[in-house]
């Protein structure tokens, strides 16, 4: 298949010399183009595949108008750059549910999937739920070794795991390995719905909360979101002309019970 490919583009480019009276050079540039090329894209397919986004969510498709107020799509433009994962910076972005805060990350995952990075895309519950398991069969290290290659992990939902974690008393410490090994090292990215300094009420344990601070917050680019629910407004949308909760009305029978 792939020299039956190899004829057709060679063929192809043959014939565009020829009509277009290409040089040497131009010729030589036609040929190696598109292999290149081809090669490029199943790499980027590659790493958006092994990324294991949850969505089709890109930066093309984010409605920046709803919280324009909110948020500075300048900063998130640069952010997909794709040059704080260079930096080995990481991200902390903060805000309440349904203000875009997934979506804005994935793009900028996705972004960065096509400047060359490798990325994983997890949540918080997921996370957990991986590293508990590794303590039964003995493989903690092999999986904290897997969440700590990848140049961006991005980790969702932090905030909405409390039931892993009564579950797992281990849990925050395993989160701990996994942010102290990439710490300096590689990218990570955080999305959490609890604001930085309720973490010691969140988490329980004032000691693991200021070790995995100073290592998120090091070199990080930290930036909350205080808008509206693109979510209930779209909820909103959705609801069928004249179903908004109102009085009740009485019935025939309680007007006339009702006394003058």
């Amino acid at each position: 298949m792939g020299v039956c490919l190899a004829e057709t583009h060679l063929d192809q480019t043959l014939h565009q010399a020829e009509n277009k009276s290409w040089s040497y050079l131009e010729f030589l540039e036609g040929v190696l183009t598109q292999p290149a090329e081809s090669r490029r894209q199943r790499a980027i397919e590659r790493r958006i595949r092994e990324a294991r986004f949850p969505a089709m969510n890109t930066l093309e498709n984010f409605d920046w108008q709803f919280n324009a107020q909110a948020i500075d799509r300048l900063q998130i433009e640069e952010l997909a750059t794709g040059d704080f994962i260079r930096r080995r910076d990481n991200l902390l972005v903060a805000g309440q549910s349904g203000v875009g805060k997934s979506h804005l990350l994935e793009g900028i995952g996705r972004r960065a999937c096509l400047h060359g990075y490798g990325v994983r895309f997890t949540t918080s519950e997921e996370l957990l739920t991986d590293l508990t398991a590794s303590l039964a069969d003995g493989t903690t290290a092999k999986r904290v070794r897997y969440w700590s290659r990848q140049e961006l992990l991005i980790i969702d939902g932090f905030g909405f795991d409390r039931i892993e974690r009564e579950q797992s008393p281990q849990a925050l410490s395993l989160l701990y390995k996994v942010i102290d090994r990439r710490s300096t090292r590689r990218s990570t990215a955080l999305i959490t719905n609890i604001d930085f300094e309720d973490w010691n009420d969140y988490l329980g344990d004032p000691v693991m909360v200021m070790a995995l601070q100073d290592r998120l917050v090091y070199k990080a680019i930290v930036f909350k979101i205080e808008g509206k629910s693109y979510r209930a407004h779209q909820a909103q949308l959705l609801e069928p002309p004249g179903s908004k909760k109102g009085p009740k009305p009485k019935s025939p029978e309680a007007h006339r019970r009702t006394p003058r």
